[in-house]
């Protein structure tokens, strides 16, 4: 078998550049809409799932701009709380929008989602951790693979268990920011 023997190496200096990776920024850009104002999230990668997930923003009245690795959103002047489903139908992080809407204005309404080719991952655990936190939520499904989603609570969500009776990353990010 062969080997290296490291016997004495100078102490290692500089930097690295690290890129941003999907899905980590997806919900991130997701987040920003729980704030009245500009958030700029650096390192974005400058993929077609950011760029959904930017036409969404617009759609929903947000103004989102990404220039370089930079992606500024301003908030400020949320003019919708529905997803369409043209963009949520591309592709499935697009659904995170739900939990940062129910928080910041008591209601959504969402597309039922696409965009999978890795097999079936339900949103039902989005939906009871909503639940859990005090939203109402309903389905409405239209068949074939149609039909939306909408969400609303009397006043702001509560803290409260939330259980998953499995783990699910997605579930989790969008429950805490309904949360």
């Amino acid at each position: 078998m062969a080997y290296i023997t490291v016997k004495e190496s100078p102490s290692l200096r500089g930097t690295v550049q690290i890129s941003g990776a999907k899905n980590a920024v997806l919900p991130i850009i997701a987040a920003t809409l729980l704030a009245e104002g500009t958030s700029v999230i650096k390192g974005v990668p400058n993929l077609k799932d950011v760029q959904v997930m930017v036409e969404l923003l617009a759609c929903l009245g947000a103004k989102a701009e990404l220039k370089g690795d930079s992606l500024f959103v301003d908030a400020s002047h949320i003019t919708s709380v529905e997803a369409p489903h043209e963009l949520v139908n591309k592709m499935r992080a697009s659904f995170l929008v739900m939990g940062a809407l129910l928080s910041r204005f008591q209601r959504a309404k969402i597309s039922l989602p696409g965009g999978c080719a890795i097999g079936s991952r339900p949103i039902d655990l989005h939906l009871k951790g909503f639940e859990a936190l005090g939203a109402t939520v309903n389905i409405i499904d239209e068949g074939l693979q149609s039909g939306y989603i909408e969400a609303h609570a009397e006043e702001y969500l509560q803290g409260g268990k939330v259980y998953l009776d499995f783990p699910s990353v997605g579930a989790t990010e969008n429950i805490l920011m309904a949360a």
